[in-house]
């Protein structure tokens, strides 16, 4: 069976261990290849402090020394808004029509589905993947969110691999209070993000420049 390939966009404003744990179980849990896919130019939140050669110079760094999470560029290289709807076209006319392709959205970002752009047809070329806190459920969803969706959630993970996409799964995942704008406000006041970022990272000063001297 043809593993699945699972992408988990963002800023990456820088990319902290967070996103890094979220995205290795999303990987363990479906046996998938992930892609960290950061936006150039977010739909939904204010520009990155970081341009698009720093970041993703600072994932690559993160990524170091394992081949389950890879860094896609695509959207870097593109102009415009990053929106989801064209990443997915692209990648699923790279992969082909059955391969199971698998966008990771947290649990606030799915309530907020109906805001993106074309959200409708996200679900005809990936499946959706929910990260969600352990014991919790996905809170109420809008009602034409939840019309959307409501033939399409399982609990099992191999429906996802049953079919190339459509289907919504809720994904817990472990729950590291790590926000990209803390580790911003610490770099900017001069502290030392350690055991928040990779060491790789930490290790070159240079990658984390662009955020010891924002205001």
């Amino acid at each position: 069976m043809t593993k699945p390939l699972a992408i988990l966009g963002g800023t990456f404003d820088p990319v902290h261990n967070a996103h890094l744990r979220v995205a290795w179980e999303a990987a363990e849990r479906l046996d998938a290849e992930v892609r960290l896919v950061p936006a150039n130019v977010p739909p939904h939140r204010d520009q990155p402090v970081a341009n698009a050669h720093e970041r993703a110079a600072i994932l690559r760094a993160a990524l170091q020394g394992q081949d389950r999470l890879v860094l896609d560029e695509r959207e870097l290289r593109r102009e415009g808004p990053s929106w989801t709807i064209d990443t997915l076209f692209e990648l699923r006319d790279e992969i082909g029509a059955e391969r199971p392709l698998v966008l990771l959205v947290g649990a606030d970002a799915f309530l907020g589905l109906p805001s993106w752009h074309r959200w409708g047809e996200l679900f005809d070329y990936a499946h959706v993947g929910v990260l969600t806190r352990p014991g919790h459920e996905i809170a109420t969803l809008p009602t034409e969110l939840r019309i959307k969706v409501a033939s399409r959630r399982t609990a099992d993970a191999n429906a996802l691999l049953a079919s190339p996409c459509g289907r919504v799964l809720p994904m817990p995942v472990t729950p590291l209070e790590i926000s990209a704008t803390e580790v911003r406000a610490l770099l900017a006041a001069g502290g030392e993000p350690r055991y928040l970022m990779p060491d790789a990272v930490l290790a070159d000063p240079r990658l984390l420049a662009p955020y010891r001297t924002a205001i």
